[in-house]
Parts: C-alpha cells; structure tokens; sequence
C-alpha cells in the first residue's frame, strides 16, 4: 500500500520558518519523483517544488518562482522522506500542503499535478501574526 504522509505544519508568524516532511512508503523510492503542492481558500492547487529521483550530480529540483530563495526541497534516502525547509513565511503561503509522488526513473522532476500518481492527505500551513 503506497502512503505519503505529510506533518510539520501549524501557524507560524510572518518571516518565521517552518519544516515539512514527507514520509514514503510502499514505492521505490529511489524510483518515484516528489513533488510539494499547495492549496489556499478559493484557490486551484500549484506545485510549488520538486526534487528528482536520481540524486547526486544528476539529480534536479525546482521551485515556483514565488518560493525561490525561501523554500527548499531535500530528500533523505535512508529515510525514505523528502522535506520542505520554508523559510521568511508570508501571509500567502497560507494554504493546505500537498505531497505527491510521480514514477520517473531519471534526472527530472514534472511540473504538473497530473503526472502525479500518489498524494498525501496534506498538512494545514497558516502564516498569520
């Protein structure tokens, strides 16, 4: 049974920082391409991060350009876990946070959602003073 589980959110104030973790199961991990989605109130849901399944040298990411220089995408293979390091939070990225899981053997990360086979239940962020 495959299983993305996200935890790390809550309310944080503006500029401050938050970590999310995604834990996979039940794929091969070094087989499947992550990717952070985000979904405010009234809103359609964006990828705002992803991070290939090839690492090293070859292994890619990319960010929405709103979150560039302030989020960052990372993964821990022993773990079987990919985290979303948020930094300078602004009331915008308030919103619910989505990871999901895409079957891509290679140096690249997709861009949309529908190339996504697998999602988590996601995990509320609330940036507010």
């Amino acid at each position: 049974q495959v299983q993305l589980v996200e935890s790390g959110g809550g309310l944080v104030e503006p500029g401050g920082s938050l970590r999310l973790s995604c834990a996979v199961s039940g794929v091969s991990f070094d087989k499947y391409a992550i990717g952070w989605f985000r979904q405010a109130p009234g809103m359609e849901r964006e990828i705002i991060s992803c991070v290939s399944s090839v690492d090293g040298s070859d292994s890619s990411t990319r960010y929405r350009d709103s979150v560039k220089g302030r989020f960052t995408i990372s993964k821990d293979n022993a773990a079987n876990t990919v985290y979303l390091q948020m930094n300078s939070l602004k009331p915008e990225d308030t919103a619910v946070y989505y990871c999901a899981a895409d079957y891509e053997p290679s140096w690249r990360c997709r861009w949309a959602a529908s190339d996504y086979e697998y999602w988590g239940q996601g995990t509320l962020v609330t940036v507010s003073s």
